[in-house]
């Protein structure tokens, strides 16, 4: 980072500044220190709006080819997340579209309206197999815009109308919105929904999390979805060495005591800028602490701050990560977590009458 990119206060984000575009040849270097200028001195009255914009994308389902995950396809109905996760392996995404994987991430958020529609269409091809997909294999379905937009909600009724399976993993209370469709999803056996805990302390998330939902109600989310038959499992993720990692026993128990019957977790990714955005949080959040948790990060990535290596980048390598592993399978064991790994059934889609008004829409491209 440049001398003039110093860090400015800003309300309720993860970033502080904007990382260059790996992808644009024009980098325009702002400096910071001459917003006095133009905003009032106190760095608490420093906002920054979200803007948003229609993302007109011919198809919604994204393909994954990495054998880390256990899903083949997955659907984003937002590009970027105002959630403001300074940890985010998703932020240098936005740079394909001419944004910066900083303060832009969080800021200016993609709107794929059609979403709804465009899944209704690829599910009516004959070349669809059925098969689990998964909301948030990127950004997360329930960062705030949707409680006003409800595109998510909408492409749940279709999967249940398709009966076609579906994972969600969030980290937003504003799932328990859609409990009712997911209800009848849970009838059929055609959902399971992951709840991502990443800490206890609120003034942890507050600053590493800014804009998602407070730890307590995500555990009272865990406890109202399972409550309603819906299966819920909880992600303590991402692990990170030195900051969080403590925590595992004691997220992993609320979870069980709020009905959650598995779990998962994943080390810290920070790919490309990432990287540096997380470090000039550390620095900045936790000065004390900083040179300690960049060591630990490093202990698990072979010296590097980020390894993109299939089979170890979720899990990372050395002596300090098979601490964690062991950790959290104890934990699990304890808590009574993964004891029965329930699978959803692909044996129920079918495909239902098309809507006359509605027809053109679905010719076999």
């Amino acid at each position: 980072m440049n001398e003039s990119q110093k860090h400015i206060d800003l309300k309720s984000r993860g970033s502080g500044v904007n990382t260059k575009n790996r992808f644009e040849q024009l980098d325009i270097d702002y400096d910071l220190s001459t917003f006095d200028e133009y905003f009032d001195s106190d760095p608490e009255l420093v906002r920054i709006k979200t803007k948003f914009y229609n993302d007109n994308s011919k198809s919604i389902l994204a393909k994954n080819d990495s054998p880390d995950l256990g899903f083949d396809y997955s659907i984003n109905p937002y590009r970027g997340c105002e959630h403001g996760c300074i940890y985010c392996y998703a932020r240098p995404t936005h740079e394909y579209l001419g944004f910066s994987a900083g303060l832009d991430f969080e800021t200016k958020i993609m709107v794929k309206r059609d979403a709804p529609k465009l899944l209704e269409v690829a599910f009516r091809k004959k070349s669809w197999v059925p098969q689990t997909i998964m909301f948030s294999g990127n950004t997360d379905c329930y960062q705030p815009i949707e409680r006003k937009l409800g595109i998510t909600r909408e492409c749940l009724k279709v999967f249940l109308n398709f009966r076609n399976p579906v994972g969600v993993i969030t980290k937003n209370a504003l799932i328990q919105r859609d409990i009712d469709i997911l209800s009848e999803l849970a009838k059929l056996n055609l959902v399971n929904v992951v709840i991502s805990i990443t800490t206890l302390k609120r003034e942890l998330s507050r600053k590493m999390e800014p804009r998602t939902s407070v730890p307590a109600k995500r555990l009272d989310t865990v406890y109202k979805l399972s409550s309603a038959g819906i299966p819920v499992g909880v992600n303590a993720a991402p692990i990170i060495p030195g900051l969080n990692d403590e925590e595992i026993p004691a997220i992993l128990k609320a979870a069980a005591e709020c009905g959650a019957k598995s779990a998962g977790k994943v080390m810290v990714r920070l790919p490309h800028s990432v990287k540096e955005l997380f470090d000039e949080w550390l620095r900045r959040v936790y000065p004390e602490k900083a040179s300690k948790i960049i060591n630990r990060i490093k202990d698990i990535r072979r010296g590097e701050m980020s390894s993109p290596q299939f089979g170890t980048r979720m899990r990372g390598e050395g002596e300090y990560a098979q601490h964690i592993h062991n950790l959290f399978k104890t934990c699990c064991l304890r808590y009574g977590l993964n004891k029965d790994i329930q699978h959803t059934r692909k044996d129920l889609f079918r495909v239902p009458p098309i809507d006359k008004m509605q027809g053109e829409l679905f010719i076999e491209q």
